[in-house]
C-alpha cells in the first residue's frame, strides 16, 4: 500500500517568525494525525533552517518548494539539492504549476530535477495537473500523460519507490474550486496506471497526493478514494487547524 503523505506547501507566505509559529503549531497537533499518515512542511528557502530546529525529534518531516539541478554555479536566486540535503530537507515540490506558468518550466526541465533530487538523496514531490480550458476539451489524459511520461522519463524502479506525485488541476489551485472525489480519483487511476507501465510493481507503491484545494470540509470524502493516497495543501496548510483538520481525516 502507498503510504499517505499530507504535505503543506506554504508558498512565498509566513515571516520568518510566523513560519515558526505555524511549524511548532503544527508539531504540537501532531500527535492528533490519523495513524500512518506522514506529514511535510515547505517553508520558504530562507525559514528552511529555523523551521527544521522547530520540528526536529518530532514526526513532521521538512520540504522545500523548488530546487535547481545543478550543485553550483552562476544561476542566481537558484538554491541547488545539495544545499537542500545539507540542511536536513526530505521532500523537494518540483513541477508546481506556478512554476510552469510564471516561469515556464517544461516536463524536460523538471525531469532533470526529479534526477538530481534522487541522486541527492531527497525525495521528489513532482505536480501534474491539466488546465481548465485543457479539462474543458476532455484532453486531460493526454496531458497528464505527457507530463508523467516525460516528467520521470529515465527513472528507475528502484528510484520510483522514492518519488511522490501530487496531481493538481490547476483550475482548483487557490480557486476554491475541487474536482469531484470521482473525478479525482479517475485521474489518479490513469497516473497509478502509467507508473505501473513505467516501473512495474514499484508503481503500485507510489504515493499519489491530491492538490487542488483540499480543505477540511471535502478532505474526508477525497481521502476516502481507491487512489487518493494524500494531499499537497496551499491555503489551508497556512493556518494549523485546518491542516490538521486534514490531516486527521484520512
Amino acid at each position: 500500500m502507498p503510504k499517505t503523505i499530507i504535505a503543506g506547501n506554504w508558498k512565498m507566505n509566513k515571516t520568518l517568525s510566523e513560519s515558526v509559529q505555524l511549524a511548532s503549531d503544527v508539531v504540537k497537533s501532531a500527535g492528533k494525525a490519523s495513524p500512518g499518515v506522514e506529514l511535510v512542511v515547505c517553508p520558504v528557502f530562507t525559514h528552511i533552517e529555523a523551521v527544521k530546529e522547530v520540528i526536529k525529534g518530532s514526526p513532521v518531516k521538512l520540504g522545500a518548494q523548488n530546487c535547481y539541478p545543478a550543485d553550483s554555479g552562476a544561476y542566481t536566486g537558484e538554491v541547488s539539492g545539495s544545499m537542500l540535503k545539507a540542511i536536513g530537507v526530505d521532500y523537494v515540490i518540483l513541477g508546481h504549476s506556478e512554476r510552469r506558468q510564471y516561469f515556464h518550466e517544461t516536463n524536460e526541465f523538471i525531469n532533470k530535477k526529479i534526477h538530481h533530487v534522487l541522486a541527492h538523496g531527497m525525495k521528489p514531490i513532482y505536480c501534474v495537473g491539466e488546465l481548465l480550458e485543457e479539462r474543458e476539451k476532455g484532453i486531460t489524459p493526454a496531458v497528464v500523460t505527457e507530463q508523467i511520461e516525460k516528467g520521470l522519463a529515465g527513472i528507475t524502479p528502484d528510484q520510483m519507490k522514492n518519488v511522490v506525485i501530487a496531481y493538481e488541476p490547476v483550475w482548483a489551485i487557490g480557486t476554491g474550486k475541487v474536482a469531484t472525489p470521482e473525478q479525482a480519483n479517475e485521474v489518479h487511476l490513469l497516473i497509478r496506471n502509467l507508473l505501473v507501465k513505467l516501473a512495474g510493481e514499484a508503481g503500485k507503491e507510489v504515493t499519489i497526493q491530491y492538490g487542488g484545494s483540499m480543505k477540511p470540509d471535502n478532505a474526508g470524502e477525497l481521502l476516502a478514494q481507491s487512489e487518493i493516497n494524500g494531499g499537497l495543501i496551499g491555503g489551508a496548510a497556512l493556518k494549523a487547524d485546518d491542516f490538521l483538520a486534514i490531516v486527521s481525516a484520512k
